[in-house]
């Protein structure tokens, strides 16, 4: 690639993560991920505005940090300056050129106020110089499951993106979004909300964490096929520290999340499919269905 050539840049601003990906100086594409957080803090000598963003704000700001896309989308205009924000220090982080073609992978999701924000933080970001598109998420996600090249744009199949903000189903003919269906009830966040508390409760009650160290928990430690019992050692509000061993309240979580998606998919989103589109609903289950998202990345 030229340096006269823009740079293909591919973004997704997730409720809970944000990744880049992009091709390095050999053309290899390296993949930058982080979590979609922000603080921000005042300069101790010149008193100016800093941000922190990803794990950093995370670790070092608990108490004070934002994640400002927990609906999947910035809700407001305060979200939407955070947005801006925390994207233009992650791009500045990973010295991304404004010449650049950009395409986002965006959630579908019925907020046109939402959408519509998320729409200025795109415009108004430092990339993108040469080309901005956007295009729905599980259709992004489905490309590299379909093949090593752009096949998902030329068949019919269907996708989930088991999100930590939604649950999202489409049917796709060549590249067009058919009966998109989105709900709230079943989310990655939920799960780990139910793990906490699953915890609290195996450990009778000894141990209570937050749902961030739920979600680290979830992530390490979850497998459909081959979950193992695990210890932790967490340290107690009058000092000492207190050993345990989960047997049973990530898969718990894990098993009544997918139980829920799986009736959500068979008995919303399908029948709906069926009853606007049945011929593609026909040929799309005649293909393998494409699971994308967080969710989607829990072996087995």
């Amino acid at each position: 690639m030229s340096d006269d050539e823009p740079v293909p840049i591919g973004v997704k601003l997730g409720s809970t993560r944000t990744v880049l990906a992009y091709p390095d100086d050999d053309g290899e594409i390296q993949t930058v991920r982080t979590l979609t957080c922000l603080a921000t803090y005042e300069d101790a000598l010149t008193g100016e505005e800093q941000v922190l963003y990803g794990e950093e704000a995370a670790r070092e700001y608990p108490d004070e940090v934002q994640f400002m896309l927990r609906s999947g989308l910035p809700e407001d205009e305060d979200r939407a300056e955070l947005t801006e924000k925390f994207f233009e220090a992650f791009i500045d982080a990973n010295d991304i050129p404004e010449n650049s073609g950009v395409v986002y992978a965006i959630p579908t999701i019925d907020n046109p106020e939402g959408l519509e924000n998320l729409e200025d933080v795109i415009e108004s970001s430092s990339i993108g110089g040469a080309l901005v598109e956007s295009y729905p998420e599980s259709l992004c996600g489905s490309i590299p499951a379909r093949g090593d090249d752009l096949e998902a744009i030329e068949e019919i199949f269907v996708a989930v993106n088991m999100g930590s903000t939604n649950l999202e189903a489409s049917g796709y003919r060549r590249g067009e979004q058919l009966a998109p269906f989105t709900t709230g009830a079943v989310t990655g966040n939920e799960v780990d909300r139910v793990l906490a508390n699953y915890i609290e409760e195996e450990t009778q009650g000894r141990v209570n964490i937050d749902t961030q160290t739920a979600r680290e928990y979830k992530e390490e430690h979850a497998d459909f096929d081959e979950f193992e019992p695990f210890t932790d050692i967490i340290q107690q509000p009058g000092g000492g520290s207190h050993e345990f061993t989960i047997e049973r309240s990530v898969m718990d979580a894990c098993n009544e999340y997918l139980d829920d998606a799986v009736e959500e998919f068979c008995n919303t989103f399908l029948p709906e499919l069926a009853n606007d589109h049945m011929k593609v609903y026909q040929l799309a289950l005649d293909n393998r269905i494409v699971i994308t998202g967080g969710m989607a990345c829990i072996p087995g």
